[in-house]
């Protein structure tokens, strides 16, 4: 009998735990490196993962590098060769928390929310502080960002030849519904 009370307590101490952190792995990232008057640099990935640990506020998030699409092929190929060398450096990371983050507060109105945390990219690290809207939706808390960091930031470079058509400051905005 003890071991089944045991059982019972632990099969719902799991479920309990598990419902703390959202995920989702169709998470949007977009970015932009454009200089006006001069051909888009914009990419999209749409497969990043995403996880919010709802009673802590803690976030994290993975992105690949080889799964940001760029309209023109070419550009693709120098942004992995090149830029931020993909086959050395896979993943993008960012692992932070929402400040004052309370899930009971959530309405389907966006409200304003500050995240901090540390991005590693191209092997380099850097604090981030961004402003997100966060809501309750029928598909469950959809978390929008927008922030700015420069390429030089996390050691890549812009070749001379390119230099006056690819921004050094790249919009990044993030899009994630987790459930």
């Amino acid at each position: 009998m003890k071991k089944i009370v045991l059982l019972s307590f632990l099969l719902c101490a799991t479920t309990l735990f598990a419902q703390e952190k959202m995920i989702t792995k169709t998470g949007k990232i977009t970015f932009e490196a454009t200089v006006p008057s001069f051909e888009e640099v914009k990419a999209k990935n749409d497969g990043a993962t995403f996880i919010l640990n709802a009673k802590t506020g803690e976030v994290a998030s993975l992105a690949l590098m080889k799964g940001f699409r760029f309209k023109i092929a070419l550009m693709e190929e120098h942004f992995n060769e090149n830029y931020v060398e993909s086959d050395k450096f896979p993943k993008a990371t960012f692992k932070g928390k929402i400040e004052n983050f309370d899930v009971k507060l959530l309405t389907d109105k966006p409200k304003d929310f500050t995240i901090k945390g540390k991005l590693e990219l191209h092997g380099k690290s850097k604090d981030i502080t961004s402003t997100a809207k966060i809501r309750k939706t029928d598909a469950g808390i959809e978390i929008i960002s927008n922030f700015s960091v420069n390429a030089s930031d996390f050691d890549i470079s812009i070749p001379n030849v390119v230099k006056n058509k690819v921004s050094n400051k790249i919009d990044i905005k993030s899009e994630f519904t987790v459930k």
